[in-house]
């Protein structure tokens, strides 16, 4: 093992060439999308009934979240999201096709499936402080019959347009399934397309031979069943390389939280430290860190610049209540401030 091994960081990179670079890629997202609806308002008073909070309403929005979240990410960057997902077959769905609209995203990959409901997770927030959020969901994997038609549906969008990532982001929500995973995998291994991964714990094996697996610490030490220290490098390492081993991953872009984001790949491994920010929410961090990563592996970019600037772009919308995406302009000051 030769975990002492750091990749050589690159040097005063073109950050505005690479940027601008982004305006061309098309990125495929595959996965559990959902609308994330907020309910402001102001706590004044403890009910007779029970002892909580009654919060007056003031205001109620619905916005795109889960894997939208991502593509609103990757369309903020300036490229071309093309969304794939199944949703339910009710009123929540026309919801959520009205937001894509709202937001010039196609809805082309999306299907609608009687079976399921359309997934709402609703937030209610008072004075900044996040009180309580309600999830209406349905979580059961897609039937055999909706999973080949999406499997189909993907395939053919992959066919007919020059995709230059391909996301997966798992809620475990049941949109994405081991053979969607496969099989898409397989196609884009054959045409030259990097993959990324977004995992949670259901499907966490079954991503082998993608390009970029990127689980959170919990999710490392679940999956490679070590036990290790969020700080312990050399122990996240020997996790890292075990699961490089099982899943023939390239990169293994691991987010510790506070302590930034840790890179591996043949090898060597590089350690991100968080930037010192004003959090205010976390939502939709890892969302913005993925689509961020998926534009710098499609540009090109070496390890360091792939975690670095992802790394970036994950801390700055922390800074925003509610699930944001990342705000282009901002990013490129940060990173030409931090690269240059």
């Amino acid at each position: 093992m030769q975990s002492n091994l750091k990749f050589n960081v690159v040097k005063n990179p073109d950050i505005k060439s690479i940027f601008d670079s982004f305006n061309q890629f098309n990125i495929l997202i595959i996965g559990d999308v959902m609308i994330d609806s907020y309910m402001w308002g102001k706590v004044d008073r403890i009910s007779p009934e029970a002892p909580v909070p009654i919060i007056m309403s003031t205001k109620q929005e619905n916005r795109l979240g889960g894997a939208a979240n991502v593509a609103l990410n990757v369309q903020a960057l300036g490229a071309n999201p093309i969304l794939c997902s199944v949703i339910g077959k009710d009123s929540k769905s026309k919801t959520f096709h009205n937001l894509l609209k709202k937001r010039n995203l196609t809805s082309e990959g999306i299907l609608e499936d009687e079976n399921r409901i359309t997934t709402v997770k609703t937030r209610i927030i008072s004075d900044n402080h996040h009180l309580l959020r309600v999830d209406e969901e349905i979580d059961t994997e897609l039937k055999k019959e909706i999973e080949t038609k999406f499997i189909t549906e993907i395939l053919t969008i992959l066919s007919d347009k020059q995709v230059n990532a391909i996301i997966f982001e798992d809620y475990d929500k049941g949109c994405i399934t081991p053979e969607i995973i496969k099989s898409i995998v397989d196609f884009a291994n054959k045409n030259n397309i990097p993959t990324l991964v977004d995992p949670k714990k259901r499907n966490f094996s079954a991503y082998k031979n993608v390009t970029l697996f990127k689980p959170n610490f919990k999710e490392l030490i679940e999956g490679s069943k070590i036990d290790i220290k969020k700080g312990d490098f050399e122990g996240i390492f020997e996790a890292s390389q075990k699961l490089h081993s099982e899943l023939s991953a390239k990169y293994l872009l691991i987010t510790l939280s506070e302590l930034g984001v840790f890179i591996s790949h043949n090898n060597s491994f590089q350690t991100i430290p968080a930037e010192i920010r004003d959090i205010a929410d976390v939502s939709g961090a890892g969302d913005t860190l993925i689509g961020t990563a998926s534009l710098c592996l499609a540009a090109g970019l070496e390890s360091d610049l792939i975690a670095g600037i992802s790394n970036l772009a994950g801390g700055l919308v922390c800074e925003k209540v509610g699930v944001v995406p990342i705000n282009k302009d901002q990013l490129i000051k940060e990173a030409i401030k931090k690269y240059s």
